[in-house]
Protein backbone atom coordinates (compact mmCIF):
# COMPACT_ATOMS: atom_id res chain seq x y z
CA UNK A 1 0.00 0.00 0.00
CA UNK A 2 1.18 3.53 -0.64
CA UNK A 3 1.91 6.19 1.74
CA UNK A 4 -0.18 8.59 0.37
CA UNK A 5 -3.23 9.06 -2.57
CA UNK A 6 -2.72 11.89 -4.45
CA UNK A 7 -5.95 12.61 -5.35
CA UNK A 8 -7.74 14.64 -8.46
CA UNK A 9 -11.45 16.13 -9.44
CA UNK A 10 -11.56 15.51 -13.15
CA UNK A 11 -15.27 15.40 -13.97
CA UNK A 12 -17.63 18.45 -12.75
CA UNK A 13 -20.02 17.11 -10.07
CA UNK A 14 -23.32 19.35 -11.49
CA UNK A 15 -25.08 16.59 -13.17
CA UNK A 16 -23.76 14.14 -9.95
CA UNK A 17 -26.25 12.35 -7.46
CA UNK A 18 -26.40 14.77 -4.07
CA UNK A 19 -24.93 11.63 -2.44
CA UNK A 20 -21.49 11.97 -4.64
CA UNK A 21 -21.29 15.54 -4.31
CA UNK A 22 -20.80 15.23 -0.67
CA UNK A 23 -18.13 12.64 -0.87
CA UNK A 24 -16.09 15.16 -3.28
CA UNK A 25 -16.62 17.92 -0.98
CA UNK A 26 -15.43 15.78 2.21
CA UNK A 27 -12.52 14.86 0.22
CA UNK A 28 -11.48 18.27 0.37
CA UNK A 29 -12.11 18.83 -3.75
CA UNK A 30 -13.76 21.88 -4.50
CA UNK A 31 -12.90 23.11 -8.26
CA UNK A 32 -12.49 21.28 -11.61
CA UNK A 33 -8.86 20.19 -11.52
CA UNK A 34 -8.23 20.77 -7.69
CA UNK A 35 -5.57 18.46 -5.84
CA UNK A 36 -5.64 16.97 -2.55
CA UNK A 37 -2.98 14.10 -1.24
CA UNK A 38 -4.69 12.44 1.69
CA UNK A 39 -3.83 9.24 3.53
CA UNK A 40 -3.87 6.18 2.09
CA UNK A 41 -6.67 4.03 4.58
CA UNK A 42 -9.73 1.99 4.53
CA UNK A 43 -11.98 5.39 4.96
CA UNK A 44 -10.18 7.42 1.86
CA UNK A 45 -10.14 4.51 -0.01
CA UNK A 46 -14.16 3.85 0.08
CA UNK A 47 -14.50 7.56 -0.73
CA UNK A 48 -12.76 7.55 -3.45
CA UNK A 49 -14.06 4.21 -4.83
CA UNK A 50 -17.84 5.87 -4.55
CA UNK A 51 -16.53 8.79 -6.62
CA UNK A 52 -14.35 6.88 -8.86
CA UNK A 53 -15.99 8.24 -12.43
CA UNK A 54 -15.45 11.89 -11.30
CA UNK A 55 -11.46 11.69 -9.83
CA UNK A 56 -8.35 10.19 -10.66
CA UNK A 57 -6.01 8.89 -8.38
CA UNK A 58 -2.52 8.46 -8.08
CA UNK A 59 -0.34 6.33 -5.33
CA UNK A 60 2.87 8.49 -3.60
Amino acid sequence: MAEKLKITLKKSTISAIPKHRATVTALGLKKLNSTVELPDNAAVRGMVAQVKHLVKVEEI
